[in-house]
């Protein structure tokens, strides 16, 4: 694959790196008041849907303006929702803009890393969708800088912020579930001609784009896996390389998580599910944003009884809403961000080996 560095993106003037410098240890905004953020990219998938989020939440957020590596996308980005009425920007003038201490970062894959380290040597606070791109030391040095600017990297998982997901890490981490044995775990759909063409474009498939958000949340509830075991098939090859059908084994000293992603499927949708079985009990979440939870217990914890419940938990505001919400208090310095550094680097070595992918272990 085409690698993209620094130097592909416009170099910022003198001028304007003495004056983000002194953003870089600005203090948090006031208890609330509103943050200034912007975006740049509109090539994501998330982009829309994450936009429309910090436009719906408009005691927390002012949008100052959108910017892209290529400025005609963000051009016509404006022209419809959720973009309208938006500035269009150079990303050196969204960086530059008085008070902005946050940016969602929604370029290509291939970009997110190198436009990210942009931001944090701004002294900016990010919103970084997810996957981390293809190499975890690139990764690991985004991270350090974060560490040495004293910000924020939220990475764009969404199932961290679904009330099924809630709900399943508060069981697994409060022990309801006993010791965990068994996670298995599906993500997939029916991809259309040109979705392959798109995908085809990352080695390691739809492990490495889509079901990084199922490894993200095994990591969670079961830490960094002892060994990953790839299996990946091409099924349309020779007439395209795209990794559509693929199986990951993640090895725990006592536990086993089988993560599936099949692009294949044609009730891929409505089969999405994420299943833990443990000592004390289990959880079946399906469809796996619905909400709907099948909840096992062998004895009562809080408001959920012994035996079996179906609960059905129902999301407030939209589908990324909540990681803003929780983004803007991590700013103001009213909590922490739950996943950290070392989780984040965690579920992206776990992501780069379950997509088949070399992994550059050198971290600074």
């Amino acid at each position: 694959m085409t690698k993209l560095t620094r130097r592909q993106f416009t170099t910022t003037t003198a001028a304007a790196v003495a004056s983000l410098a002194a953003n870089v240890h600005a203090a948090p905004p006031a208890a609330g008041s509103k943050i200034k953020i912007g975006q740049i990219g509109t090539s994501h998938s998330h982009a829309a849907g994450k936009m429309q989020a910090i436009r719906s939440l408009p005691d927390m957020y002012e949008v100052v303006g959108l910017a892209d590596v290529d400025i005609d996308l963000a051009n016509k980005a404006v022209q419809r929702k959720p973009y309208e009425g938006l500035s269009v920007m150079s990303i050196e003038q969204l960086l530059n803009t008085p008070g902005l201490q946050a940016v969602a970062v929604e370029t290509h894959v291939q970009q997110l890393v190198p436009t990210a380290k942009q931001c944090i040597d701004a002294g900016m606070h990010i919103h970084l969708d997810k996957p981390a791109g293809e190499s975890l030391s690139a990764f690991a040095e985004l991270c350090a800088a974060a560490d040495e600017k004293q910000r924020t990297i939220q990475m764009g998982y969404m199932l961290r912020y679904n009330p099924a997901f809630e709900l399943l890490f508060q069981a697994a981490h409060e022990g309801w579930l006993g010791e965990i044995y068994e996670v298995d775990a599906m993500m997939g759909k029916l991809a259309s001609p040109a979705l392959r063409r798109d995908l085809a474009q990352y080695e390691g498939g739809g492990m490495f784009e889509l079901a990084c958000h199922l490894i993200d949340a095994v990591v969670t509830i079961l830490g960094k896996p002892d060994e990953v075991i790839a299996l990946t098939k091409r099924t349309q090859a020779p007439q395209d390389t795209f990794a559509d059908n693929q199986l990951a084994v993640l090895d725990y000293p006592k536990a086993t998580a089988t993560v599936r992603c099949n692009h294949l499927d044609p009730f891929g949708f409505p089969r999405r599910r994420f299943q833990v079985a443990g000592s004390g009990g289990a959880i079946e979440i399906k469809p796996l944003e619905s909400g709907e939870v099948d909840l096992s217990l062998t004895q009562a914890h809080g408001q959920f009884k012994k035996g079996t419940q179906h609960l059905s938990l129902k999301r407030t505001g939209g589908r990324y809403d909540g990681e803003f919400t929780d983004l803007a208090k991590v700013i103001r310095g009213e909590k922490q961000l739950t996943w950290d550094r070392k989780h984040d680097l965690a579920v992206h070595e776990t992501v780069l080996r379950a997509a088949g992918l070399t992994v550059n272990v050198d971290q600074p």
